[in-house]
């Protein structure tokens, strides 16, 4: 069976939230034990101390130990008062010693097996009993022999031992047998309680858990979702698809990135269906132009004469200039037109692309001024005869849209690293917000270029490209002389 997303994040967060309940309880669940052992030894530990305080008084005014060895009840007098009052308040343990009457407290404390006692019986205790401090707490002398205490210790329990002072001399240790476990009810009850707490805590935990993962996995998978159906959508061809975007984290980021692929792939169609378009009407023109004037010759309206051949020749030099650059632009968009690269001066190839067009100027009556700068001798690293391709196609765009007695400008200026060619000419020129579309393929600015006097419009598409394969740039603005001004931007090797 197919588990789904949401399950999927519903399970995995219900488990994490087992897991970390669990891991809580019984974390905190030893945490409490381990606490309670400590603070019971520390009570302990206090009354050892105050005990230890009474018994070093005892011995400073009695002389010595005979006094509590042969007398129980003073010895269960001083056990009783080692009790804090925080435990015990002062009338308690009065109360309690009243009820002694004489007798040594374990003895109070023990039951008895029947109600009378046999010969050679003795009594005994329950193991609760037997953890009390009072019988569990024992004094020694200073050669640690057995005063007042139990003689059957048991030697698998841990001893805490206090000396006993008097005058800097150590005269005895009083004593504390550890416990094994905790045995007192109240104790236990206690602890008892705070597991089943503990327990219903972690079972609510749980339960919230488990009610708050089906909403939080649904709003979590969501957005993933509406992803899923749009990629469906944008894979069956439907590029108007967008999603909404409301969140600010890494789904949110990857919606907008789903968005602006669809917005791309939409105008990328754009301009697929728009290409087509533009090449079979540019197609079309020269082959309607052949075949009316072929017709015409086939049905004797015009004759075989040198200017009709002259015409036809002319569409079909028209025609092949048209596939070439067809030709030029695919191969250059796919990075497939080769690169020489070497190092070259930039001011000779500019130079060079200059000469053959210099009797084109002069003949439609163009001013030609060219600057190539004080800076002769930087060198670029490039290919000289796609560099030769790009200013030809762009001074030959400078002699086909000038008017004639206009001027052409050309510099070559370098800034740092990047070395800039601009060529500037006179009217006409390209209205402002025509100025960053004349390097798309098959563009034409309407009333500037004809196909009488220019090409397909792919000749600056293809500057484009050849000048990004350099890590370079071109770009067109306003020209101050009326026309347009063309910058290229390269870098030069010391860049």
């Amino acid at each position: 069976m197919k588990i789904g997303i949401k399950h999927r994040l519903f399970f995995i967060v219900l488990t994490a939230s087992v897991i970390v309940a669990v891991g809580m309880m019984l974390l905190t669940l030893w945490s409490i034990g381990r606490g309670f052992r400590q603070y019971v030894n520390n009570v302990e530990r206090e009354r050892l101390e105050r005990l230890a305080t009474s018994l070093e008084a005892s011995y400073g005014q009695e002389g010595g130990w005979e006094h509590l060895r042969d007398n129980p009840r003073e010895w269960s007098r001083l056990v009783l008062q080692s009790v804090p009052e925080r435990i015990a308040p002062r009338w308690v343990l009065d109360r309690l010693q009243r009820r002694l009457g004489g007798r040594p407290l374990a003895e109070l404390l023990a039951p008895q097996n029947g109600t009378d006692l046999g010969e050679g019986d003795e009594p005994t205790m329950s193991p609760a009993l037997a953890q009390l401090f009072q019988l569990r707490v024992f004094l020694q002398d200073a050669d640690h022999t057995m005063l007042v205490g139990p003689e059957d210790r048991d030697p698998d329990l841990k001893q805490e031992l206090l000396p006993l002072r008097f005058q800097g001399n150590i005269v005895g240790y009083v004593g504390l047998m550890q416990r094994k476990r905790l045995v007192d009810r109240r104790q236990l009850v206690f602890l008892r309680q705070q597991k089943v707490t503990l327990a219903i805590i972690a079972g609510f935990m749980l339960l919230v858990s488990a009610l708050l993962s089906r909403p939080f996995a649904n709003r979590l998978v969501r957005p993933i979702r509406a992803l899923a159906e749009g990629t469906h959508r944008l894979a069956a061809g439907n590029y108007e698809t967008r999603v909404q975007v409301e969140r600010r984290d890494e789904l949110g980021q990857l919606a907008r990135d789903f968005n602006r692929l669809a917005m791309t792939l939409e105008q990328n169609e754009s301009a697929r269906r728009q290409w087509v378009a533009d090449i079979s009407h540019e197609l079309r023109t020269p082959l309607s132009i052949l075949r009316g004037e072929l017709e015409g010759l086939q049905d004797g309206v015009r004759q075989a004469t040198p200017e009709a051949i002259n015409s036809l020749h002319g569409e079909v030099l028209r025609l092949g200039r048209l596939v070439d650059d067809l030709y030029q632009l695919a191969v250059s968009d796919v990075g497939a037109l080769t690169y020489r690269k070497e190092p070259l001066d930039l001011a000779e190839v500019l130079d060079e692309a200059l000469e053959p067009f210099a009797q084109e100027f002069e003949h439609k009556g163009i001013a030609l001024q060219y600057d190539l700068g004080p800076d002769a001798g930087r060198t670029v690293f490039a290919d000289a005869e796609r560099l030769h391709q790009l200013f030809g196609n762009l001074l030959e765009n400078s002699v086909k849209y000038t008017d004639p007695g206009g001027a052409v400008e050309v510099r070559l200026e370098y800034d740092g690293g990047r070395a800039r060619v601009h060529i500037l000419d006179s009217a006409p020129g390209v209205p402002e917000r025509e100025l960053g579309r004349l390097f798309e393929r098959l563009y034409r600015v309407e009333g500037s270029r004809s196909r009488e006097t220019g090409g397909a419009g792919l000749g600056l598409a293809i500057c484009r490209n050849i000048a990004e394969a350099h890590e370079g740039t071109v770009a067109a603005h306003t020209s101050p002389l009326g026309g347009v001004w063309i910058t290229v931007d390269l870098p030069t090797e010391e860049h």
